[in-house]
């Protein structure tokens, strides 16, 4: 079915309801309405790799769920996070907005406050102000309140805030403190006898820690997890109180699952949007004791077939409530592959053939684009004709592009319009990207990638990627050197100098300042 005939019956349908609903309703009350609108979800994976699907070309791992929602709609080849971290690129999806033109959109501490603004428009807002129950289940990393959260009460501002009708969430990252599930701004299972304190600044007194207690530890750290003890792993940041409240960590994707699964089952009557962010496969790698060994490639592998497990479940799920055919689903990952990330789990060691980035060079916190070209695929039974697409697209375009499909006016500066492309109805993508990692930032334009030249390491030693740096400016023909092999820059002059023209024309002077890369 064609995108555009399939928008104008959806549109009219909604203006026949709204006339008749109130009569058709009355007369038969039992009877339960076809949704108006298609529900939209998006699956977000955290620090999975161009080449850790079986679609995208490993051969070392089966990703048989996830390469269903490939092979069965849009694989895109060209798809991109805007940035090589995290935080950034959910801002980026969320708002529509580049997150650079944010000078607080870097890797957030589990303490920091809300990054997104409560009066900006999100995509959870757009799609709630035409109706549709919002939700967001996994994980947040967009910090929470104003600057200094009590736990122990009601957390504001939160996803709440910002568009999410329903948020059960964690905080930050799995190996960031507080290590506690929160619910509509509320900590899960907290005991008000044993309140949360948590401190990114110094230790509690007497609580023990990675780094000076390594007698406690189920998992050895390898730089910078080495703060408070939780189920034997040492976090990022100090933590007192709340046992109670403290998450299972190898329980983690099941508990996230049966969230999403709640959440599509109780919605299943009325057009809802859904962000599931699952945490696979981020450090701490831990999974569950189905699935631990079952890779050959150490916890690593083995969370990633856990995330496929959830992904099947999840759309067992859908089947089985009969939402399938109404649903859009975009699955992708919020930057590129890294193997040692701060915690000895034999990631390195027993990798194998495999290779996390496919062709790609670089990684997570690389300029490179195996830092911000990722796994990308929309899915639609039915409505989406199954193929390959090398349109240049961003997580950044969801927005605009989901508002041209639900009938929203809404319009973002950076946030492109491209549904045609979304719908396998046209091949013509974004001309031009701005890529970012850790402040860094290049031009991807066409089959071409320009990188200035910056300062630092070529390499990030603590997790062997190399990051893009070079005292010369870099030109890739990406269609003829995928892997970023061969410099053109010299040979290039002219290309190089309208990149060069038209980076400055996109970035300006705003937020140019450079930070160094701090791994944590």
């Amino acid at each position: 079915m064609k995108y555009k005939p399939l928008k104008q019956m959806v549109l009219g349908f909604m203006a026949i309801l709204a006339t008749v609903g109130c009569s058709t309703k009355t007369q038969n009350e039992t009877t339960t309405a076809t949704p108006s609108k298609p529900n939209i979800i998006v699956i977000y994976m955290d620090d999975l790799g161009y080449g850790d699907i079986s679609a995208y070309g490993a051969t070392e791992i089966n990703t048989p769920h996830m390469d269903k929602l490939a092979n069965g709609g849009i694989r895109f080849t060209n798809g991109y996070a805007t940035s090589a971290t995290c935080t950034p690129s959910r801002y980026a999806l969320l708002t529509g907005m580049y997150p650079w033109r944010n000078k607080n959109a870097k890797i957030l501490p589990g303490t920091a406050p809300l990054l997104i603004s409560t009066d900006q428009e999100t995509l959870p807002k757009m799609l709630k102000e035409q109706g549709y129950y919002t939700g967001i289940v996994g994980k947040w990393h967009l910090g929470l309140g104003t600057g200094n959260v009590n736990w122990n009460e009601k957390i504001s501002p939160s996803p709440n805030e910002v568009g999410f009708d329903y948020s059960h969430i964690l905080a930050a990252t799995q190996d960031r403190v507080p290590t506690v599930y929160i619910e509509d701004g509320h900590v899960v299972n907290l005991d008000p006898n044993d309140p949360i304190e948590v401190s990114y600044k110094k230790n509690f007194e007497g609580e023990p820690t990675g780094k000076e207690n390594p007698e406690l530890l189920s998992m050895r750290w390898h730089h910078g997890h080495n703060n408070s003890i939780v189920n034997g792993v040492p976090r990022i940041g100090f933590m007192k109180g709340g046992e109670a409240a403290k998450w299972s960590d190898v329980d983690m994707a099941d508990h996230f699952l049966a969230k999403a699964q709640d959440y599509v089952k109780a919605h299943k009557d009325e057009p809802f949007f859904l962000y599931y962010a699952l945490q696979q496969p981020h450090v701490p790698r831990t999974p569950h004791p189905r699935f631990a060994g079952k890779s050959g490639m150490g916890p690593r592998g083995d969370v990633i077939l856990e995330a496929d497990w959830c992904v099947g479940e999840f759309m067992k799920t859908l089947e089985e409530e009969g939402l399938m055919e109404n649903t859009l689903i975009v699955f992708s990952s919020d930057n590129g592959p890294v193997l040692n990330d701060g915690y000895y789990d034999g990631a390195v060691e027993k990798l194998g053939d495999h290779t996390p980035a496919g062709p790609l060079r670089g990684g997570k916190y690389s300029l490179f684009e195996a830092g911000t070209r990722v796994p990308f695929m929309v899915y639609w039974k039915d409505k989406i004709a199954p193929q390959v697409s090398d349109a240049l697209v961003c997580q950044m375009d969801l927005l605009n592009s989901v508002a041209d499909l639900v009938g929203s006016e809404q319009k973002d500066l950076d946030s492109k319009n491209l549904l045609d492309v979304f719908m396998g109805e046209s091949q013509k993508g974004r001309e031009e990207l701005i890529l970012e990692a850790s402040t860094r930032t290049a031009l991807r334009q066409g089959d071409w990638v320009m990188i200035p030249p910056y300062k630092g390491p070529a390499v990030a030693g603590q997790v062997n990627i190399e990051l893009g740096n070079d005292s010369e400016y870099q030109l890739y023909n990406l269609k003829e050197d995928m892997g970023q092999q061969n410099n053109v820059a010299a040979s290039n002059p002219e290309k190089l100098q309208a990149m060069i023209a038209d980076y400055n024309r996109i970035r300006g002077n705003e937020n140019t300042e450079v930070e160094a890369l701090e791994l944590k």
